[in-house]
């Protein structure tokens, strides 16, 4: 995410992420449904209101980064070089993903709680379910546009779905095996394995239409 250059939007940043930071301290290790908007407020040194013109929704401060995540997605797709499909750039992000270490392929111990918090908590694991969900009619209609299709198109509906659930099964299996032996690098190759599996399979799904190599 870019940084802003006026003084007032990065105090507005760094308070947000400060906010952010502070939260997810207290969610890792209270639980998150045993922290009140009125204790992070506390912890922060800030009013209830301030906590809430930043964050609607508390989950929001969890998943503080999510949006940065859409931002990605949509200019993957929308700055992609001549010639290199939809998936294929898909594919080559979660390489660059690796070696620039964003939340989703960053494993080290806080990734650990934070994977667990989730788990542990019924409004977490609804919230990414959820953001899930979102992210699939955004992929749908980011898929159409990068090749000059109806939002709705099914193919783009198809690829959407497919390269969602290949993500998520290599981001939950990558986390689950750096939970199992503490090693960063293992880790990162299982979530690169499965990529390399999945986008194969959505090649052969998708074969014939323009999200899929020639």
């Amino acid at each position: 995410m870019s940084m802003p250059t006026d003084r007032r939007s990065r105090k507005r940043m760094a308070t947000r992420q400060a906010i952010s930071d502070i939260a997810t301290r207290l969610f890792v290790e209270r639980g998150f449904d045993n922290v009140t908007i009125d204790e992070i407020a506390e912890a922060a040194d800030i009013g209830r209101m301030t906590v809430f013109n930043h964050f609607p929704r508390k989950e929001d401060m969890f998943f503080d980064r999510d949006e940065e995540g859409r931002e990605v997605l949509r200019a993957t797709l929308g700055d992609r070089e001549p010639g290199v499909s939809p998936i294929e750039a898909l594919r080559l992000l979660a390489y660059r993903a690796v070696e620039g270490d964003p939340p989703y392929v960053n494993f080290f111990p806080g990734s650990k709680s934070f994977v667990e918090a989730v788990k542990k908590s019924a409004t977490l694991t609804a919230r990414a379910r959820a953001i899930r969900d979102e992210l699939t009619n955004l992929m749908t209609s980011a898929f159409a546009e990068s090749v000059g299709r109806q939002p709705d198109d099914p193919d783009a509906n198809l690829a959407a779905n497919l390269l969602l659930a290949t993500w998520t099964a290599a981001f939950i299996q990558a986390h689950e095996a750096y939970q199992k032996d503490q090693d960063p690098d293992t880790a990162k190759a299982l979530f690169l394995s499965i990529i390399e599996r999945g986008t194969a399979g959505l090649n052969a799904a998708l074969s014939g239409t323009p999200f899929a190599l020639a």
